[in-house]
């Protein structure tokens, strides 16, 4: 697994890398701000990217919406030192694939970057459940427009990717380009008109036979 850190502390990125190294795990760059993790990111297309969110120049938030655009397959960790419910939320809608906080150990770091680089969306304790309540609040909502809306192949890909599969899975699934993914999900999220990808997650929840 290799894996680029941003963060603006200098010495926080140098003890990362050391901690990361010792535990087999290639730091294949580092990033100071979003901007810069944005170039790192697209010449060194790495398994795992972790990053922090208060930064200069661009924070981690901007910088993963504009990594995720780019490069949809990208798998981005939030390491953080807040657990404000807002930061938590909005990484997720960006497109972050995990939110740990950095006070977590060093064993625990290594694990859950490995369940994001297996496609298991690794969260600090008590987060995921945050994030469960949310989508169950965006679920309640009554003015979610029909699923007749979506085509069968619009409704093949809302489902795999309600499933927690990228772009790139998706599109593997289906025969397809990401970026011919990324455009369906577009015309779904505009069609439906839902705002961000928690949405579209408590939407496709709702299509589930077993969703209450």
């Amino acid at each position: 697994m290799n894996v680029l850190l941003v963060d603006d502390h200098h010495l926080l990125l140098e003890g990362l890398q050391n901690l990361l190294a010792a535990h087999g795990v290639d730091v294949v760059g580092l990033a100071h701000d979003g901007l810069e993790a944005v170039e790192r990111a697209r010449a060194l297309r790495p398994d795992v990217i972790l990053m922090d969110i208060r930064m200069p120049r661009c924070d981690g938030l901007e910088a993963t919406r504009r990594i995720r655009a780019e490069m949809p397959e990208a798998c981005i960790v939030i390491l953080t030192t807040s657990d404000e419910d807002e930061d938590l939320f909005e990484a997720i809608k960006s497109g972050a694939r995990g939110y740990l906080l950095k006070s977590m150990n060093a064993d625990d770091l290594v694990h859950c970057l490995q369940q994001a680089r297996e496609g298991v969306p690794p969260f600090s304790p008590g987060l995921a459940t945050k994030l469960l309540g949310e989508f169950a609040r965006l679920a309640r909502r009554p003015a979610m427009p029909p699923e007749a809306t979506l085509t069968p192949r619009q409704h093949e890909v809302l489902t795999l990717v309600a499933e927690g599969l990228s772009y790139k899975e998706v599109g593997v699934r289906l025969s397809l380009s990401p970026r011919t993914i990324k455009y369906h999900m577009a015309e779904i999220m505009a069609q439906l008109h839902l705002e961000h990808r928690a949405q579209v997650l408590a939407y496709a929840a709702r299509l589930r036979p077993d969703a209450p």
